[in-house]
């Protein structure tokens, strides 16, 4: 199947634009192997993952998969450090924040050992740290480049003015820029962060990735599920999905999605019709997705062919009424 893709400076493979999230990828090595084989199968072949994920686990499981599938020239690397805290429990400790060049250069050749791997392709910092001056971080990233650990680099969760300051700083001073930005970015619109530090962008920052066009790789492209019909006004059993996405809009856009997808038939879901809306943006976009299994995977690659017209889109989105 073929999948559409987008070109980012400096690397000699484009993206596809649905990436695969392994935060959730099963440690158990032969259903590992079974999601990344059919993902490339499928015409994916860009890979999220991140130094604390499954805590260490996803990196070595991506590794040794790279070795036994000899793909790794294949295969883009999206990889993440820099990141406050997380307790063995799982919570989040912002007060303990690892943004900073020592922390971020510890993950990186952490995550290189993990990977197995000589380069990463875009190396992204997981969090942002107000207080860490923009030029020391672009100096690192720099020095890494040049050192060939790392193609390019980017950032997650950063507010976009954070991001003009470092750009501005790498013309300065010669340096790459920041080639990609991972904020979360769906159809439905988080009513507050789910967990510390993260981003979640608004119709501002939307604007600014209509005149910057800096490829956008949306976390949580999904909604967390919002729209595959699991949830609904009444279904209140997941206190993080209420907290962060139960809204009145939200719900409207919901019932539009699904009216469009009814109106395109084919057996398309509302859930089809919200990672068409991430895909389909007047800026370069990657949908970043979570599937719990191989089903649900092939699910996902259905929306990249869906025809969803803008005016569709602008709709389901609450920008038009008719």
């Amino acid at each position: 199947m073929e999948v559409k893709q987008i070109t980012i400076d400096g690397l000699h493979r484009s993206c596809s634009k649905l990436v695969l999230g392994t935060s959730g990828l099963s440690r158990d090595e032969a259903a590992a192997f079974e999601m990344l084989d059919v993902f490339v199968e499928l015409g994916g072949n860009t890979l999220d993952t991140a130094h604390l994920y499954n805590q260490g686990c996803s990196e070595r499981i991506i590794g040794k998969w790279m070795q036994a599938r000899n793909n790794r020239d294949n295969i883009v690397i999206m990889d993440k450090g820099g990141h406050h805290l997380v307790r063995e429990d799982g919570t989040h400790d912002p007060s303990v924040n690892r943004v900073n060049p020592e922390a971020i250069t510890q993950d990186m050749l952490e995550s290189m050992e993990r990977l197995q791997v000589e380069t990463i392709d875009l190396y992204v910092l997981h969090r942002d740290n107000p207080d860490m001056p923009v030029a020391d971080l672009m100096d690192m990233l720099q020095a890494h480049i040049e050192a060939g650990r790392i193609i390019r680099a980017g950032v997650s969760n950063w507010s976009y003015e954070r991001i003009d300051a470092a750009n501005r700083y790498a013309d300065q001073k010669g340096y790459h820029r920041l080639a990609i930005n991972s904020p979360s970015f769906s159809l439905a619109k988080a009513n507050e962060p789910r967990w510390p530090g993260t981003v979640y962008i608004d119709s501002e920052y939307e604007r600014w990735h209509r005149h910057t066009q800096m490829p956008l790789f949306s976390w949580a492209s999904q909604a967390s599920g919002f729209f595959t019909g699991r949830y609904s006004p009444v279904v209140r059993t997941n206190p993080d999905m209420v907290r962060v996405y139960y809204s009145e809009a939200n719900w409207e856009r919901y019932r539009r999605a699904k009216a469009v997808a009814e109106r395109v038939g084919g057996s398309y879901t509302a859930n089809h019709v919200a990672l068409a809306y991430v895909l389909n943006q007047p800026f370069p976009t990657c949908a970043v997705i979570g599937p719990q299994n191989v089903a649900e995977l092939r699910d996902c690659f259905r929306a990249v062919h869906l025809q969803v017209s803008a005016e569709d889109l602008r709709w389901v989105n609450l920008e038009a009424e008719n």
